[in-house]
């Protein structure tokens, strides 16, 4: 037999160290937080450790979360659910209307309230077709800016967006049903999947928001329709060529027509349209 000390001498353990036991001194503590939890059952440790304050009980916020946690004190919380969307990368377009990119830009007036910019962008033109700026923004809202681009351009073939709610609610998906338009709706957390609204938002910060100063919202649309005008017909746009959006959306027409003529002509050997010397009417 090899005595108690002997061993602790060869292991080099304090045989005090050894001999010691550890004494609960969080019972007390433990059964007034369980009686808390009781009584506010959705309460956190932090307002539970208020509550222990009040009461005149000084102890530390991190001893109260241990022993919150070891009781088995803390609470569910359910994990929000969100719609399954499949990845739906950039599509190569071939014509203006394919596809527009919707998408909010938020800043906000000098007052500090803040507001919100809707940006439409044509993804194959790269022209903005909208840029309404607002304190806030329902689908109602976001459906009628559409349908006043739809007068002047036709519609559109689908429309690529995030999941915010303006977006996901039932009366914009009935009302692309009724206009027969796709929906396509990016993964959440993969914004790039939108690339071409947020490369068009990154210009809109840093060459409007972010030098201009908003007295209210007045003001706000007024600077923002300014340089919406500008980046379409004046701003070179680099992945066009260094042509504005206006240069090259009309370029894309005439290209267009001319195709649809050679077409006709290809199919029945005469040209179906007027020439200079074809009296008309």
């Amino acid at each position: 037999m090899v005595s108690e000390r002997r061993v602790c001498g060869l292991l080099s353990v304090a045989v005090s160290s050894y001999r010691y036991q550890a004494k609960d001194s969080n019972a007390a503590l433990r059964g007034r937080l369980v009686e808390l939890a009781r009584e506010k059952p959705r309460y956190g440790y932090r307002r539970l450790h208020v509550l222990l304050q009040r009461t005149g009980e000084q102890v530390n916020h991190k001893r109260v979360h241990r022993v919150y946690r070891e009781a088995g004190l803390c609470l569910r919380r359910k994990k929000r659910k969100h719609c399954v969307r499949m990845k739906s990368p950039l599509r190569q377009h071939t014509a203006a209307n394919q596809e527009w990119a919707l998408d909010f830009v938020h800043d906000a007036l000098a007052a500090g309230r803040s507001i919100r910019v809707l940006s439409v962008v044509d993804a194959y033109t790269r022209e903005c077709l909208a840029l309404e700026a607002d304190t806030s923004f329902a689908s109602r809202r976001v459906t009628r800016v559409l349908e006043e681009i739809m007068v002047l351009r036709g519609r559109p073939q689908s429309i690529r967006c995030d999941n915010g709610p303006e977006l996901t609610s039932r009366h914009f998906l009935a009302w692309c049903l009724e206009q027969r338009i796709e929906l396509v709706h990016i993964q959440p957390g993969k914004p790039m999947q939108n690339g071409r609204c947020e490369s068009f938002n990154g210009k809109l910060r840093e060459e409007c928001l972010r030098v201009s100063w908003f007295e209210n919202l007045f003001d706000a649309r007024r600077k923002i329709f300014a340089w919406r005008k500008e980046y379409n017909e004046q701003r070179p746009h680099s992945s066009l060529g260094y042509q504005t959006p206006a240069e090259f959306a009309a370029a894309a027409g005439s290209r267009g027509k001319d195709a649809g003529c050679a077409r006709l002509e290809n199919a029945s050997g005469v040209s179906h349209f007027p020439t200079a010397t074809t009296a008309v009417g």
